[in-house]
């Protein structure tokens, strides 16, 4: 692994502590966790604003989908803290 070193505000430290003693984890895991995180939801993001961006891909206005009388796609999986469920 590699080390990487970080100055953040104390506030920010002390809710790492909280966290990491009600998980019952080092900072070092929930720091990983979090910026895991953080990393995938930006490369969704990014993958979203590419599509957006993209004249092809067209945009689907969302009271139409909802409207729509069949639908071609299962409802999305969504994934929480909590668990994974279907919306």
């Amino acid at each position: 692994m590699t080390r990487i070193t970080a100055r953040v505000p104390h506030d920010l430290a002390e809710s790492l502590d909280a966290a990491a003693a009600c998980l019952g984890r080092s900072r070092a895991a929930v720091v990983r966790k979090a910026l895991g995180c953080y990393l995938e939801d930006f490369d969704v993001l990014t993958v979203a604003l590419e599509r957006l961006r993209d004249r092809v891909d067209p945009v689907l206005d969302w009271d139409q989908v909802r409207a729509s009388p069949t639908r071609e796609h299962p409802r999305p999986l969504l994934t929480t803290s909590i668990g994974r469920y279907n919306a």
